[in-house]
């Protein structure tokens, strides 16, 4: 066969088929001579095979919608190389994200076995909405020719498109082509004088071509299936088998495989070791059992179970059984790994399967929750599956992500659980995340923003005086934030007197034993941010003074003299301290008020401290209640002096209250609130909003810039999810505690209109509608229908139902008579309401007149039997309008309200009797009349119960060893025709009953084989359709069987006395058994009369424990222990007890565990 060019060789391994049809046209109708190179462009042409019919092209779809915008093409592959197929897909036509499904042939989906070989990958191009999926199979081998199809759907969009993938046998790079063949022998140098044409290597390289094409053609007819499939299927011996294995291994040409079959002609070769051999494949699904199993023709053959070529041994996992000739092996908890070849070895012959293990489809548990992080955060984003190991694909925005070189996405496993790790998050990570298994997915978003330092608390002026000590302290939103202080720009370093901390988000500057080289401008920078804290240390400096002795007092504030009135504001949670300088001489004495309350305490929260010419008022940790007017009123005997301060406290607002939903939509909500009580003495700027999924614990910020409205829509929800929706007010001081959260809402949207909305009936106030439910209903579900009916002419639609019907039917009452109304149906769940389905015309509102009929049901048109004591419960349908008028009768009289029940609706009518006696038997007449139209109907009711006892039961004749019997009717035949009789003979000595007949329909019979000398009782039982009699009737008179010439004389003697007392002619015996395995103990014993036998363990008796069953065969007794265990180890009794004396025997039982 004429090789390829070597250069279309080198370039592409994998090449893409011609059309079929053109290189059918193209092919020649003579093999290339061996002496002539074939051209490249040829080579795929006349390698590919023929086209394959039309039905092998895989099943046609049903419609088609032209979905593809790039279509999978036909590719020709060497075995071996590694093949990819794709296709795109129209994004703009779908309503939604498309399902791919991958075909061979017409059955086999390609889906089940994603692995190594088959590898499926999908991506999204968001600017041209175009999906791409992509087909990748590793190591082509020839099995894996043949035709593909592909499968597009999304929700009422179908597309599907076949494909062709040919192998052909790898290539050799051979160097001798055929030209070179015309060697000469010479050693190729120039000086030398060429050597001869090697005409014998020329003739063997062309009988080596001539073996490859034959080896080609034998390849070519084999179809392309392997040569191990070929002889499965020579031995099959049913035509049911073709199929399945066709089906199985993914051969299409159904018709010429059996062509091929047919014209080899192999003979069936029938095993010798296996009269039944295992099933081509088995198929289990992961967790479940499987059982294969072989048939051997001799039940003394050793055989030996392999699973890929090693022996398996006996274990939990594999448990090996023989039943007879069958030889079985069970695999318990199938696994992945158990998806394998299976061979039973017997002798020389093997039987070969291979199972194929699936995987049910993994669920998401927990699914992944919304996350709203910072710009260089670390971010997790974690899912748990249903299955450990389970395969999960993650995406973002509807494209696959993966592990990309510098690492910025990381997958990690740990079991069930999955996790997304992106390291240093940028706003470019922002986005709706997903999580999809072969069973589930699952989404959530994910918001990056900026990082934005808020100060909770700002630094404040300080007014210090020598050796006294300054604290400065601010406090910020991040905790992680460092920074640095300054003093007049010059960075502050820590020394014996300065002390710089920071501990959470507080950061404090603590300068001791202040100096007047102190006093400056201190301010605080936060590391990454452009903000600043500043603050002024002032430095009190004392000046001493000469004063006269006599000096009233005076207090050193601006706010001196009753005129004038101060406002401090301090900040809730802050210390603050009033340092008041006083003088006056002699030294006056200083009281502090809060009003018209004193406040003398040198200690706790709020507390006076005293120094020379300082009176200082502190509070500790302000609080809400400290506000108000402070008073400090110096005095000595010279005079007094007053001053007043005003405190305000301002603190972060109360949260906001009567937070709640008051609309949804798909993907939206809208949130209302009102503005918190108390607004911490600052006014309220705005608002910050947060949402989460109900169940999780991840808040998400809605808005970074304060909202200043009392309503908010929120936006990108996930629709049917709930959600919960909380807010916080805020004010120049901070940021509130977070309002109460929203009852959990889910952002829904209506319905479609409701469909095939058709009248049903109509009378003169009512008419009967049904309709069918939305075609899209939603997350939201429906609630309910709403039913609203106006008169031609009007647009005031008038509501027919007060509450929602959940039916998809409704009867509207109380309508005008003889007005044209037209009806619409609403769907309503908690969105809102749907569109109207409506009627195209009005409806006239009148009764239409319908003749009356019974509708009889089948079993009540002949005699309906039921037995005394017995329900009887007829339902009679009919038809007619208006409600015709309905009359029951028995034999021509009113039926007894007492006996019978009657209920009568629109639609059918109902007879019953609680309890039917025999006087309930009879014709029951129906009339169902509407004016002077009229139907009947007749039902006959027989009530029957079981007859009477045989009449007059006689012995008429005996001869030889035979009886004539001969009876009576019974007196009471139980209402029923008596279909037979029962017969029992009893001996006079013994009378024990024994049947002789049965179903006997005479009121004779004849008794054979009585036994000679023995007497005989007769009694006959009648049967109906309820069965025997209660009561027999016995024979008056005997039967008693004579001997024939023969005297009996009576002997005097005295017979023996065979009484005695109980006597165990064999005792029990000590034993010891293995536990789970039953166990009899045996023992025996002599008698008479006949001993009462009670078996006991530890003296116990255990007559009625159903694990001990107690056998008794003519004196041989036996005790069964089913399954014993270690509780069962015991001493063990029996004891035989009569009239004249008991015996006991005992023995001890030792039950072990197996080792």
């Amino acid at each position: 066969m004429p090789e390829p060019a070597k250069p279309a060789a080198k370039k592409k391994e994998v090449k893409k088929k011609e059309d079929p049809k053109a290189a059918k046209k193209e092919e020649p109708k003579e093999e290339p001579k061996a002496d002539a190179p074939a051209p490249a462009e040829s080579a795929p042409a006349a390698d590919a095979p023929a086209p394959a019919p039309a039905e092998t092209q895989g099943e046609p779809s049903s419609q088609s919608d032209g979905l593809f915008v790039k279509k999978p093409e036909h590719v020709l592959v060497e075995a071996g190389k590694d093949v990819t197929i794709s296709f795109q897909v129209d994004g703009a036509q779908l309503p939604s994200k498309p399902t791919v499904k991958w075909f061979k042939g017409k059955w086999l989906e390609l889906g089940i076995k994603s692995g190594q070989r088959f590898q499926f990958k999908d991506s999204f191009d968001k600017e041209k909405n175009i999906y791409g999926y992509e087909l990748k199979i590793g190591k082509v081998v020839v099995g894996d020719r043949g035709d593909y199809r592909c499968e597009v759907k999304a929700k009422d969009k179908f597309d599907s498109c076949p494909f062709n993938i040919d192998v052909e046998a790898p290539r050799t790079d051979d160097s001798g082509s055929v030209l070179q063949a015309f060697k000469r022998t010479g050693n190729g140098n120039k000086d030398e004088v060429a050597g001869e044409l090697d005409f014998s290597g020329l003739l063997k390289k062309r009988e080596g071509q001539e073996e490859e094409k034959k080896k080609k053609k034998d390849d070519d007819d084999d179809m392309g299936i392997p040569p191990e499939i070929w002889e499965m299927l020579k031995g099959v011996t049913k035509k049911s088998e073709y199929e399945r294995i066709a089906f199985q291994y993914g051969v299409t040409d159904l018709r010429g495989m059996l062509k091929r079959l047919k014209k080899a002609k192999v003979e069936i070769k029938k095993s010798a070791a296996f009269m039944t051999k295992l099933d081509p494949a088995y198929q289990v699904d992961k967790g479940q059992k499987i059982k294969m199993f072989v048939e051997l023709s001799n039940p003394d053959l050793q055989i030996k179970w392999m699973k890929n070529g090693q022996v398996i041994k006996p274990s939990g996992k594999y448990i090996f059984e023989n039943v007879g000739k069958k030889r079985i092996l069970t695999i318990t908890k199938a696994s992945l790994a158990d998806d394998a070849a299976y061979e039973c070895v017997a002798g020389d012959e093997r039987s070969f399967t291979e199972v194929f293990v699936r995987e049910p489809p993994v669920q998401v548990e927990v699914g992944l929750d919304d996350q709203q992080v910072y710009v260089g955060d670390k971010v997790e984003m974690e899912a748990i599956v249903s299955e450990e190991g389970a395969q999960v694909i993650w995406k973002k925005d509807g494209v696959e992500l993966t592990r990309e070189e510098a690492f910025r996405y990381r997958f990690k496993k740990d079991g069930k659980k999955h996790i997304l790790f992106i390291n240093e998050a940028t706003k470019e990570d922002s986005g709706r995340y997903q999580i999809l298994t072969n069973g589930g997915s699952s989404e959530a978003d994910l918001v990056v923003e900026d990082k934005q330092l808020e100060v909770l608390q700002d630094i404040a002026d300080l007014t210090v005086k020598a050796a006294e000590q300054a604290v400065f302290k601010c406090e910020v939103s991040d905790e992680k934030v460092t920074g640095k202080w300054y003093k007049n720009g010059v960075e502050v370093r820590p020394s014996k007197r300065i002390t710089i901390s920071h501990k959470g988000r507080f950061h404090k500057l603590v300068i001791d034993d202040v100096r007047p080289e102190d006093e400056g401008d201190y301010t605080f920078v936060p590391d990454g941010y452009a903000i600043s804290l500043s603050a002024k240390l002032n430095f009190l400096e004392i000046k001493i003074e000469y004063v006269p002795k006599q000096e009233p007092p005076k207090i050193h504030l601006d706010c001196s003299g009753k005129e004038q009135e101060n406002t401090i504001v301090v900040v809730a949670g802050n210390k603050l301290r009033f340092d008041v300088p006083i003088t006056g001489e002699p030294a006056p004495v200083a009281t502090w008020m809060k009003g018209d309350v004193v406040v003398t305490d040198t200690e706790g929260r709020v507390r006076v401290e005293e120094r020379k010419e300082l009176s200082s008022f502190v509070i500790e940790s302000a609080e809400r209640s400290d506000e108000g007017s402070y008073t400090i009123k110096v005095t000595n005997p010279v005079g007094e002096d007053t001053a007043t301060l005003r405190v305000k406290v301002v603190d972060v607002p109360d949260p906001p209250e009567a937070a709640h939903i008051t609309k949804v939509g798909e993907d939206w909500a809208i949130l209302v609130w009102e503005p918190p009580k108390y607004d911490g003495g600052m006014p309220v700027t705005g608002y910050l909003m947060e949402r989460k999924k109900k169940g999780s614990m991840r808040w998400m910020k809605l808005n970074f810039e304060v909202f200043t409205e009392t309503t908010y829509e929120s936006t990108k929800m996930i629709e049917g999810v709930l959600y919960e929706m909380r807010v916080f007010a805020v004010n120049a001081i901070g940021v509130s505690q977070p309002s109460q959260n929203t009852k959990p809402f889910m952002p829904i949207a209506p319905t479609s209109e409701p469909l095939h909305l058709t009248l049903e009936d109509v009378t003169d106030t009512t008419a009967t509608l049904k309709w069918r439910a939305p075609d899209r209903i939603g997350a939201g579900g429906i609630d309910g229908y709403l039913i609203e009916y106006c008169k031609e002419g009007t647009d005031e639609w008038i509501a027919s139902n007060t509450e929602l019907v959940e039916r998809c039917g409704f009867t509207a009452k109380d309508l005008p008579t003889g007005e044209k109304l037209l009806f619409r149906v609403v769907a309503v769940n908690i969105a809102g309401k749907s569109q109207p389905a409506t009627f195209a015309q009005p409806v006239t509102i009148r009764e239409i007149v319908q003749q009356p009929k019974i509708r009889l049901p089948r079993q009540l048109r002949q005699t309906y039997i039921r037995r005394v004591g017995e329900q009887v419960n007829l339902v009679i349908p009919f038809q007619g309008k208006p409600r015709p008028i309905v009359t029951w009768t028995k034999d021509g009289k009113p039926l007894d309200p007492k006996e019978v029940a009657i209920r009568t609706s629109d639609m059918d009518t109902i007879l019953f009797i609680r309890s039917a006696a025999r006087h309930h038997s009879g014709h029951y007449e129906l009339s169902v009349q509407i004016e002077n139209m009229e139907d009947k109907a007749t039902i006959k009711i027989r009530i029957v119960e079981k007859p009477g006892p045989a009449h007059n039961v006689m012995v008429k004749e005996v001869w030889g060893f035979n009886a004539l019997v001969e009876w009576e009717p019974p007196k009471d035949d139980g209402n029923s025709e008596i279909t037979g009789y029962s017969i029992q003979k009893a001996d006079k000595k013994t009378m024990e009953w024994f049947t002789v007949y049965e179903h006997n329909r005479l009121t004779r019979c004849t008794v054979s084989d009585l036994i000679m000398g023995n007497e005989y009782y007769f009694r006959v039982f009648s049967e109906n359709i309820c069965g025997l009699s209660e009561n027999p009737g016995v024979s008056k008179n005997t039967a008693l069987i004579q001997k024939t010439g023969i005297i009996c004389k009576q002997m005097n003697y005295k017979e023996h006395d065979f009484c005695m007392a109980p006597v165990f002619m064999t005792p029990l015996v000590d034993r010891t058994v293995v536990a789970g395995y039953t166990t009899a103990l045996n023992c025996a014993v002599r008698g008479h009369p006949k001993p009462k036998v009670i078996w006991m363990k530890n003296k116990m008796d255990i007559s009625g424990d159903p694990k001990f069953l107690q056998k008794n065969s003519q004196g041989v007794l036996t005790l069964n222990i089913r399954k014993p265990g270690p509780f069962d180890s015991a001493t063990y009794s029996c004891k035989a007890v009569n009239e004249l004396g008991e015996a006991l025997v005992e023995c001890k039982l030792e039950v072990k565990a197996p080792q």
